[in-house]
């Protein structure tokens, strides 16, 4: 099961979402593999507790080798690194990408993320795919690559109405490059349910028809002490409230999914 986590506006939670989902399928035994498609290195440095650039393999050799034909190119296991969580894996990000999307995009390398994971289609129960805040040559080879997309959302206007316009683009890909891709659905983040306008934002999607997934997932300042400490929720406090909610969003998308 590829899930790519995915949304063109940027600070409403990819990779604090991304990891701790994928954290908790881990500690549950699924064999799980996170991607790190942002140049930021969100997701690498909150499960890796470093940045690409102490690696020696990283994203950013992956697609090199794309570029450079190679008769010895390295297996894609080969750019995966363990992580301090049993079961988890990292494909980590190098701020390298940034200036190697370029010639990705111009040489038509869409695809080489997709027939990468297909390698690993044996290795793995779950991959999540963290992408940049931008659609751009990194986010539509991820949507390419995965089998569903999930949409995370924190509740204020300005999200509200570039969801739209996500949405629309998602279905652009799914109609050119991928007619198997859903919209798993849309993840509140940072809810407030005593604040009036995150309420009213979110109950208007929901009656608009739109995939809003349960549990909403609280905002807490614990997540902060989670990223300082590289540590998923599950692993810093699993009986916090807010790791149960992820635990719960887990759960509810396995029942659906079957993974």
């Amino acid at each position: 099961m590829r899930r790519v986590v995915f949304n063109q506006k940027g600070g409403v939670g990819k990779s604090t979402i991304t990891c701790n989902l994928a954290a908790i399928g881990a500690h549950q035994g699924l064999r799980t593999l996170v991607v790190d498609l942002d140049p930021q290195g969100n997701s690498t440095q909150y499960l890796l507790g470093c940045d690409g650039t102490e690696l020696d393999t990283t994203l950013a050799d992956f697609f090199d080798q794309t570029l450079n034909f190679k008769l010895n190119p390295k297996a894609t296991t080969e750019f995966i690194v363990d992580s301090p969580f049993e079961n988890l894996q990292v494909m980590p990000s190098h701020p390298q990408l940034e200036e190697l999307q370029g010639k990705l995009e111009s040489r038509y390398k869409i695809y080489k993320l997709r027939d990468a994971l297909d390698e690993l289609v044996e290795d793995y129960d779950c991959v999540w795919i963290d992408t940049p805040p931008a659609l751009n040559f990194y986010t539509r080879s991820a949507l390419i690559a995965a089998h569903t997309c999930l949409i995370p959302f924190d509740c204020d206007d300005f999200s509200r109405r570039a969801l739209y316009a996500l949405l629309e683009n998602v279905e652009e890909i799914k109609a050119d490059h991928n007619r198997a891709l859903k919209v798993e659905g849309i993840v509140v983040n940072q809810f407030q349910p005593r604040a009036s306008l995150p309420r009213k934002v979110v109950d208007e999607l929901v009656a608009e028809g739109l995939p809003v997934l349960q549990p909403y997932l609280s905002a807490s300042v614990k997540i902060k002490e989670s990223h300082e400490q590289a540590r998923p929720m599950i692993h810093l406090d699993p009986r916090h409230k807010l790791s149960q909610e992820f635990v719960d969003l887990h759960d509810s998308l396995a029942r659906q999914y079957g993974a």
